[in-house]
């Protein structure tokens, strides 16, 4: 199975983040670790690879992930509740890690997927170079 990786935009805030305090996006990232180690190592989470990035440039639609895989589409999702989106984002993105392609029918997608998704991006096309 291809590595997924989920890029998490630390920079994102939310308009009732206080300009000292933690931003909402770096809380998912915490939230997100937390919820990844507290799973077994048999479930499809615990293989995703999750990095902070600086900015995902959706600022207007906090909180804000991509996730990637090879030969899969990617997905940039939005509007993610800092507090109570982890579970609902990696039981998503099981879902996403078990498909050869990345595209999850619109009805086994979690709600917040389907309500949050801001751009769904083809795969890279494989090098033509002959």
């Amino acid at each position: 199975m291809p590595e997924t990786v989920l890029y998490v935009c630390t920079t994102c805030r939310a308009a009732e983040d206080p300009p000292d305090a933690p931003r909402a996006g770096a809380r998912l990232l915490d939230a997100l670790r937390a919820e990844i180690a507290g799973r077994p190592e048999t479930d499809p989470a615990a293989a995703l690879r999750v990095e902070g990035v600086e900015c995902l440039s959706v600022c207007k639609r906090p909180c804000t992930v991509a996730v990637a895989s090879p030969d899969r589409w990617t997905y940039v999702y939005g509007d993610l509740d800092p507090a109570s989106s982890a579970r609902t984002i990696l039981d998503g993105l099981g879902r996403y890690a078990a498909t050869p392609d990345g595209l999850v029918p619109w009805r086994e997608r979690p709600e917040a997927f389907r309500k949050g998704v801001v751009a769904r991006i083809p795969p890279f096309p494989a090098s033509s170079a002959g």
